[in-house]
């Protein structure tokens, strides 16, 4: 069965790491017959939330209107939600928190999402796993808390460059990921 899946990217340098990473996933999610459409949060306007618990009341997700209002729509649409990131300080950039912290919209909105699954595909220059154990910590309580099953999680240490990703396995395992998801 075709899924809608949204991919949300978080670095603002085009074309960079974790932006391959995501277009690899994405190659695989389409051979498979998946509508994928990709949003990148670091070319957009999001405001961090402001806990005004006026979402949906002006008839559009946040009140104060910016980006995340052509978002919201797109992950109420998704049936699944992909993370595809650099680590920044051992979690998402503020481009893509952003973008998450304002999810709290459809809970205060009463606004029941379709999305069933989730995966965070994320590279950093950290040298081994460890340093991703905050971001794979926060994506898995986020997933709990928004009912989301987890379908998977890569991870690509000791990137740094803009190309470097293309030097590992990373670009290849993640277009297996997109293949793989039923």
């Amino acid at each position: 069965m075709s899924k809608n899946i949204l991919v949300l990217t978080g670095s603002p340098r085009k074309g960079g790491n974790s932006d391959q990473l995501a277009d690899a996933f994405i190659a695989g999610a389409q051979k498979a017959g998946h509508t994928v459409v990709k949003f990148a949060t670091a070319n957009k306007k999001i405001k961090g939330c402001v806990d005004c618990m006026s979402c949906y009341s002006k008839g559009v997700a946040c009140s104060f209107n910016d980006d995340f209002n052509e978002l919201a729509p797109m992950v109420e649409e998704a049936d699944m939600i992909v993370f595809a990131t650099p680590l920044y300080w051992f979690t998402f950039p503020m481009q893509l928190k952003a973008a998450i912290d304002k999810f709290f919209a459809f809970l205060i909105g009463k606004r029941e999402l379709k999305i069933q699954s989730s995966a965070l595909l994320v590279c950093s220059g950290a040298p081994n796993e460890d340093g991703f154990d905050a971001i794979k910590a926060t994506y898995k309580q986020i997933a709990n808390h928004m009912n989301w099953g987890d379908s998977g999680i890569i991870t690509v240490p000791g990137i740094n460059a803009k190309s470097d990703i293309q030097n590992t396995d990373a670009l290849k395992r993640a277009e297996e990921f997109g293949l793989s998801i039923q």
